[in-house]
C-alpha cells in the first residue's frame, strides 16, 4: 500500500537517505576519533503530508504498522521513535511542526549494523527541511539526527552514522574527524570493491552493550586525564589502567591509528590487513563480536580474492564487510554464503 492508499491524499514532499557501511573506525566516533565509512546503495525514503487532525500518523511499509501520536504524548516505540525524535528536536529549536502524515519505505536492512536508524532520521529531517523550507545544511541535518537518536531512542551514539548518511556517497570513502567534523572524500583502494554480508543475527543497540562500552571509554579517559580517548595515540600511555579499561582503550587507540594510516592511501592488501586487525581488536579488546560474526569473518578472510574482512557496525550481530578484488565480490559472496549457511543462520548478500 502506498501513501495515497493509507492516508487518502497525495504526499507533499519526498526525501531519502542511504544506509552506510563502515570500513574502519568502529566505536571511535563517540570517543571523538576518526572513521572511514561509505554510503551503500540501499536507502530509506519518507513521504510527508499534512494530517487532517491533531495527531501525527506514521506508517512503515516494511513493518505494515501504523502509529498515531500527539506531540505531547510519550515517545512511541519501534520505528516511530526516530520520526517522533526528529520532530521533537526541531520543536526544541523553536520550529513549529504541524501534525503530519508520514509514510516510510526502506531497503536498508534493520538490525544489520548498516545504520537504518540514521537513514530514517536523515531522510525525515530532509523531508521536514523541504516541507517547512528550513535553513538546515547537511551537517546540521546530521547533528539533529544524532540528537533525535540520543534523546528519543535512548542510544548514546556518536555522529558517524548520521554524517555518513547525510554526506557520503557510494563512490568514495568518507574520512571524518568526529571531533571537528573535518571531512574528506577519498578513493577506494585501487583494484578493490566492497562486499557486505548480513550474518542473519539481528541485534539492537539500546539493548546491547553499546551504552556500557561508551561509559567504560569515558571512565578510561577520565582516569587518563584527557577529554576523550582520541587524545591518546600511544598505547604505552594506558599501561596503568585497570585491565578492562586498558583493553577498551587499546581498541580505540589502535583503531584510530588504523584509520589515520588508511587515510594516507594504502594498497588494497594493506587496507585488508588493517580490516583484519580491526576485527581482532573488536573481538578481543572491545568484546563486541559474537561466534556467528567471527565465523563469517573467518570464512571471508580465508577466501581467495578477499583482502580483509571485519564486523561492521556496533557488533553483537549484524553484518560483516570485506574488501575484495574488483569484479569478484558477487562470486565470492556466493561461495562464502554456501559455507557459512551450512553451520550458521541464513546470511544474505547486501552489497553488491
Amino acid at each position: 500500500m502506498d501513501f495515497q492508499q493509507i492516508f487518502n491524499a497525495a504526499p507533499k514532499v519526498e526525501a531519502s537517505a542511504p544506509g552506510r557501511v563502515n570500513l574502519l573506525g568502529e566505536h571511535t566516533d563517540y570517543n571523538d576519533g576518526f572513521v572511514l565509512p561509505t554510503a551503500i546503495p540501499q536507502k530509506t525514503t519518507v513521504y510527508l503530508g499534512l494530517s487532517p487532525d491533531d495527531q501525527h500518523h506514521f506508517y512503515s511499509q516494511e513493518l505494515e504498522e501504523q502509529i498515531d501520536v500527539k506531540t505531547s504524548d510519550p515517545v512511541p516505540e519501534s520505528f516511530a521513535s526516530y520520526i517522533f525524535g526528529c520532530i521533537g528536536v526541531l520543536e526544541k529549536q523553536g520550529i513549529t511542526v504541524p501534525p503530519l502524515n508520514v509514510y516510510v519505505t526502506s531497503s536498508v536492512p534493520m538490525g544489520s549494523g548498516l545504520s537504518s536508524s540514521a537513514a530514517l532520521e536523515v531522510a525525515m529531517l530532509r523531508g521536514l527541511r523541504s516541507l517547512l523550507q528550513l535553513d538546515l545544511d547537511d551537517v546540521r541535518i546530521a547533528q539533529l539526527g544524532q540528537e533525535a537518536e540520543r534523546q528519543y531512542a535512548g542510544v548514546q551514539c556518536g555522529i558517524m552514522d548520521q554524517m555518513a548518511s547525510s554526506l557520503a556517497d557510494t563512490n568514495h570513502l568518507l574520512f571524518l574527524d568526529t571531533r571537528t567534523l573535518d571531512r574528506e572524500l577519498l578513493p577506494f583502494p585501487s583494484g578493490a570493491e566492497i562486499l557486505v554480508i548480513d550474518s542473519g543475527i539481528p541485534r539492537t543497540l539500546a539493548g546491547s552493550g553499546y551504552n556500557q562500552r561508551r561509559e567504560e571509554c569515558e571512565e578510561a579517559a577520565k582516569q587518563l586525564g584527557v577529554g576523550a580517548l582520541r587524545d591518546i595515540s600511544d598505547v604505552e600511555a594506558i599501561a596503568h589502567l585497570p585491565e578492562l579499561l586498558k583493553r577498551r582503550s587499546r581498541h580505540v587507540i589502535t583503531e584510530d591509528n588504523r584509520v589515520l594510516e588508511a587515510r594516507k592511501g594504502v594498497s588494497a592488501e594493506r587496507f585488508g590487513e588493517l580490516m583484519n586487525d580491526s576485527h581482532a581488536s573488536l573481538r578481543d579488546d572491545y568484546e563486541v563480536s559474537i561466534a556467528g560474526l567471527d565465523h563469517l569473518v573467518e570464512i571471508l578472510q580465508k577466501t581467495p580474492g578477499v583482502f580483509g574482512a571485519r564486523l561492521t557496525g556496533a557488533g553483537f550481530g549484524g553484518a560483516c564487510v570485506a574488501l575484495t578484488v574488483a569484479g569478484k565480490a558477487k562470486a565470492i559472496a556466493q561461495q562464502v554464503l554456501e559455507q557459512y549457511n551450512r553451520a550458521e543462520q541464513i546470511g544474505r548478500v547486501l552489497v553488491p
